[in-house]
Parts: C-alpha cells; structure tokens; sequence
C-alpha cells in the first residue's frame, strides 16, 4: 500500500483528454522525454531551484518505460474490508506494533503532546506501510520515476508538482538524489511519503539537522503526525467512522478499507 494523497487513490482519476496545446507539454512515449525536461528544467529554475541542484538530480534522468507499465496495469481495491483486514493485520503485526509502541514510548509520548496524534494511529500506518520499514527497500529512482510521469499526459500535473518537490529535497539537504529510492510512483521511506507531501509535512523530530523518513524513527513518526494535524485532526477525538478524525484517515488514504483497517488496527493496539 502507499501513502499520503495515496498513489491507490490518485491514479484512479482518468486523465481529460488533452488539448492541442497540453499535447507539447507532455507525451505519450518516451520520443519527446529530453526536450520536455529541458523545457522542465527552465521552470524549475524560475521557481528557485539552483543550477547545481538541477546538475545533481536531474544530469543522467531516462525515460522509465518499465514505470509506465506500471502505471497501467493498476488495479483497484476490489476486496471487503473483512478481506484486506485478514490479509493485513495478523498477529505478527499486531505484536511488532505492539513492541515498537514499548520501544519508542517516549518519542510517541513526545509527539503525541507536540502534535495531538495517538500512538496507536501512528504505529498502525507505520506497520501497515511497510511493516515498519521491513517492505520499504527503494527499487526505483524516485527522480527518474517522477520525471516519467510527470512527462506522462495522463497525470503530468500531478506528478509535476512532486517533481519539483524532490527538486527542494535534494536542494534542502535532506536526501541526495542516489539515496532517493523508493516505489515506482515515488514513494519515500518507511511511511511511503510521496515528495510533495515529503516537502511540506516531513520534520526533523531527532535534531540531527535532516529530514530522514528512511532511517530516523522519531523523523519517520513525528512527520506523520504532522501530516495528520495539517489534515485536521482533533486531539482526544474518536477516530472511528463518521468522526473529523477518521476523514483525517481517508486523507491519508483515500480507500475505505485501507482506513478502516488503519482504525481498527489502531483500537486493537489500545
């Protein structure tokens, strides 16, 4: 699963056809990639990217067909959330998330009085991610992922934006363009942040000067709370269905039986 205006939920939306116009600024194949991140690059520079940040991230950027494959051939949620609960949440992980609550108890217990987000929501998304970093190995280049789909007329919009985003990473300092790998829509690190969202919520809870959501805990943790609060959430508030909080959940993820689970899993761990 993925995160954070979820991937699942943003590559369901059907693309409008594309005018005369659109049609120079994206493409269907990887025929026009070069002179559409050149062309990228100019905007990129307008909005304050430097020249050496645009050197290191974006020199030796291809075309990834292979992300476009993906792209397509993505299916739906199709199971009851009776379904995808049992397939998710086992005992297993059920007592890992139970052993990272006793481990991280005082960064939770930190982040809960800064942000107002429980524990239990925070280890809930963290283990249903990516089983607390366990299924998180970066396969792709998120750059070059990115930059494919942001060419792509079927999202270029979308997936501009979160170009550009991974553009102010690299140039913050908080990853280099090598170590941001993740899945071949662009996620990052344990709780699946896709670069826009990297950019704007991600903190730096652990002090050490860097925005790490691949290796820090407290980083990983604090920024989803943060994440959760932008959202809206309401602390000491019900998280189930029909509360403020749980249209927080569906913000995080846009499918009901992924919220849902992230909810219950969440009142099992209480």
């Amino acid at each position: 699963m993925r995160a954070i205006m979820t991937v699942a939920a943003c590559l369901t939306i059907a693309a409008a056809g594309s005018s005369s116009a659109d049609a120079k600024s994206c493409g269907s194949d990887g025929n026009g990639f070069s002179s559409w991140l050149s062309d990228f690059e100019d905007r990129a520079r307008s909005a304050g990217i430097s020249q050496a940040t645009l050197s290191r991230a974006l020199s030796n950027v291809t075309y990834d067909r292979n992300v476009i494959r993906r792209d397509r051939s993505q299916k739906s949620f199709k199971l009851s959330f009776d379904e995808f609960y049992a397939r998710r949440v086992g005992s297993s992980l059920i007592g890992s998330a139970r052993a990272k609550m006793k481990a991280h108890a005082g960064v939770l217990a930190r982040i809960e009085k800064r942000y107002g987000v429980p524990k239990e929501i925070l280890v809930s998304i963290w283990g249903l991610e990516t089983n607390f970093g366990r299924d998180g190995a970066g396969k792709y280049s998120i750059i070059r992922s990115i930059a494919t789909l942001a060419y792509d007329c079927r999202r270029s919009e979308f997936f501009t934006g979160h170009l550009m985003a991974a553009l102010r990473i690299v140039q913050k300092g908080d990853m280099t363009p090598a170590e941001m790998r993740g899945g071949w829509a662009g996620e990052i690190g344990q709780v699946q942040f896709l670069p826009g969202s990297y950019d704007k919520y991600a903190v730096d809870f652990d002090g050490d000067g860097r925005r790490d959501l691949v290796h820090s805990v407290p980083d990983i943790l604090a920024s989803t709370a943060n994440f959760m609060k932008g959202h809206g959430w309401q602390p000491g508030g019900s998280w189930q269905p029909g509360s403020a909080n749980y249209s927080v959940i569906k913000d995080w993820n846009r499918a009901e039986v992924y919220a849902r689970t992230i909810a219950v899993m969440a009142d099992r761990l209480q």
